[in-house]
């Protein structure tokens, strides 16, 4: 199977595409996964045996949407086409039974199209992949009609995958979605995550000890507001109970983590990392979790049963705060606003009431962890039927 990880911001992508490989050799002991990858960081993950990855030249994009060369000094459009190559040339070599798009139907500026044509024109099944919330139907309307995403829904899938519950959200509600393309989709659950067997534990801190309030902003690019609003709170209340392990992630500015790690150094019970690459772990030892409520950060605060106060962000995407008002509105998680949180006292509050907060597994949910278990069954369904190669004549009318 091949995978292809949109990656220009943050490490969801990554992170979402190395929990369905594992779990895909893992169920499967006829399979191998090679992820396609832009992420500059992917190498600072373990892979399971029969999962390995391609690293494609990285992109990051701007604050005002534009996107530009992570490393190289070239030309933006001279680096997407190199990647498109890159794709394309791998997927011929690859020769997958099965092609996993995440995220962008197209990929990152239409890069992945000609690689979904050839593998059509092959018969190779291919399946799109979407988290459970996209962004706000009004912002993602137009954005997937400049991308021309709606029509490779139905000319280049056989499936679309939904990695969540049409309960809390449905990511393509509000679009002019076809009946035929209605009827690819199918919602799967949240992606379960487990501590690896093999791990031989976190790093040890060297002021404070489990368990502890985590907070992670993810890959750690926007969430200079989340940790600061923490910390301003350890600063105001010196009496809150639980210390707190705050882990920037490894996209955060290095100057504003210099001044957290100041900060910190001054409070006797916060205590910062950098990054981990096994967050898994952490979480397992915390007591709860402060996070913006990123796709894999909210898969994790299910699985391991965490009470999670969520401060999500709403620019430049709703995505975060639309998928935590819904897991608020179910008693999943609490949220605060951001406006609230910068306020160190309603944070200091919001901290203190952390741990004494209903777990997730209070509300029942049918279904709400079954998504690698019903990924691996699509997947298997796919790939177990017979090959039927594109007709001549659709090959020719997209020549």
């Amino acid at each position: 199977m091949l995978l292809y990880s949109h990656d220009t911001f943050g490490l969801g992508h990554l992170r979402r595409c190395r929990a369905i490989a594992h779990a895909l050799v893992e169920r499967n002991k006829d399979v191998s996964v090679l992820i396609l990858s832009g992420s500059p960081i992917i190498g600072s993950f373990d892979f399971r045996a029969r999962v390995d990855f391609v690293r494609i030249p990285g992109v990051i994009k701007l604050r005002n949407g534009d996107y530009t060369s992570l490393k190289l000094h070239i030309d933006i459009e001279d680096t997407l086409d190199l990647r498109a190559s890159i794709i394309q040339h791998t997927a011929d070599t690859f020769d997958p039974d099965l092609f996993i798009v995440d995220k962008e139907p197209l990929g990152l500026r239409g890069e992945v199209e000609e690689t979904l044509w050839m593998l059509k024109a092959r018969g190779v099944p291919r399946a799109l992949g979407l988290r459970d919330v996209m962004d706000d139907p009004d912002l993602l309307a137009p954005e997937w009609e400049r991308k021309n995403a709606l029509p490779a829904l139905g000319e280049l899938y056989d499936d679309i995958w939904v990695y969540g519950l049409p309960q809390i959200c449905e990511p393509l509600a509000g679009l002019d979605i076809p009946a035929s393309v209605t009827r690819k989709m199918s919602y799967t659950g949240y992606l379960e995550r487990k501590v690896a067997r093999d791990y031989a534990g976190p790093p040890p801190t060297a002021k404070i000890e489990a368990p502890y309030i985590l907070v992670t902003p993810g890959g750690g690019g926007d969430g200079e507001a989340l940790v600061d609003g923490v910390i301003a709170a350890y600063e105001r209340d010196r009496g809150l109970p639980h210390p707190a392990l705050i882990v920037f992630g490894p996209f955060m500015h290095s100057d504003r983590q210099a001044e957290f790690v100041t900060r910190a150094e001054r409070l006797p019970d916060v205590e910062c990392l950098t990054f981990d690459a096994h967050m898994e772990s952490l979480m397992d030892r915390a007591l709860g979790v402060v996070a913006m409520g990123g796709y894999n950060t909210f898969c994790e605060i299910l699985s391991f049963d965490k009470p999670a106060l969520i401060v999500p962000r709403s620019a430049p995407r709703r995505e975060q705060l639309i998928r935590a008002s819904r897991a608020a509105e179910l008693g999943l998680v609490a949220m605060l606003p951001d406006a609230e949180a910068a306020d160190p006292q309603r944070m200091a509050t919001a901290l203190r009431h952390l741990p004494q907060q209903a777990k997730p597994s209070t509300r029942i949910v049918p279904g709400l962890l079954d998504g690698l278990d019903n990924v691996d069954r699509l997947a298997r369904r796919l790939i177990d039927r017979p090959r039927r190669p594109a007709s001549f004549e659709v090959v020719e009318r997209r020549a």
